[in-house]
């Protein structure tokens, strides 16, 4: 009876989970479906869920409208940049926070950690008017810089270093003749690679989908990045709106590469950042 009952709670389960990939896959086939259509077939009732035939027109499109290449070069380079370093900064931070006793330690912390509920686009005013005084409007030092170190990172990469990272191995660097630095880079570094793999991802992603913060501080069309570039698709009366997924999946494609190349050390960080001794 035992045994029956355990196997129809595998079935369900396992049913459970193949409608949860359902769910999360169906919005990537939806995108994929409605670059394939024209705006007419994508807006007919019930909804045509088979690939069309105007795929590599509304791909042409895209090209002819809007400087896709250009904005996708400014993306990767600002996401990539941004992306490195947070990992330094974020790493050294939370790395400082786990394993050294400083003046302050516990508030430093606390504040920090007050931050991440305040809403990003509340300090949208003060850091334009920062960035205006420094004269980076229009310039990627405002969207990389803002940006080079926030709690999240530094709250994961603290909670990892306290359990990857053991006393005795920070010890034995100090009799080495190791300073604070040198126990970073040397034995620290080292251990937090999966947590690397899961901040370096989660944060090269965040920087690459983001928009409004880019709409603030650039006027320069050459320096638009994707989101940006990709909201000039939407037309005033009316949109194209197998244009503007052709676009959309266009800069969707870049961020799955990555993530199949990268998906085992990035699940390996999770769940090593789990896991508890």
């Amino acid at each position: 009876m035992n045994g029956k009952f355990s196997r129809l709670k595998n079935i369900a389960l396992h049913f459970l989970l193949l409608i949860g990939v359902f769910i999360s896959i169906f919005p990537f086939y939806w995108l994929i479906v409605m670059s394939t259509n024209k705006t007419s077939d994508i807006l007919k009732f019930p909804p045509k869920l088979i690939f069309g035939n105007e795929f590599f027109t509304n791909i042409n499109n895209v090209l002819q409208n809007v400087d896709f290449f250009k904005s996708f070069l400014n993306t990767l380079f600002v996401s990539t940049t941004s992306a490195v370093a947070i990992l330094f900064f974020c790493s050294l931070a939370g790395f400082t926070f786990a394993k050294f006793q400083f003046p302050g330690k516990k508030i430093l912390f606390t504040l920090l950690l007050i931050t991440m509920m305040i809403p990003s686009q509340l300090s949208f005013v003060p850091s334009y008017i920062m960035i205006s005084k420094m004269g980076w409007v229009n310039t990627f030092p405002a969207l990389i810089i803002p940006g080079l170190a926030n709690a999240f990172g530094i709250f994961w990469m603290k909670q990892y270093s306290e359990e990857a990272i053991h006393d005795s191995l920070l010890d034995a660097g100090r009799l080495d003749g190791c300073n604070h630095f040198r126990l970073y880079w040397n034995i620290g570094l080292p251990i937090l690679r999966p947590a690397f793999a899961f901040l370096g991802i989660f944060s090269f992603i965040s920087v690459w989908n983001d928009y409004l913060w880019p709409l603030v501080v650039l006027n320069d069309p050459a320096k638009y990045t994707l989101q940006v570039t990709l909201s000039q698709l939407n037309g005033i009366y009316n949109t194209d709106y197998g244009l503007v997924m052709a676009g959309t999946l266009l800069a969707t494609l870049p961020l799955i590469i990555i993530f199949m190349f990268v998906s085992r050390q990035f699940i390996s960080g999770i769940a090593a950042g789990a896991i508890k001794d």
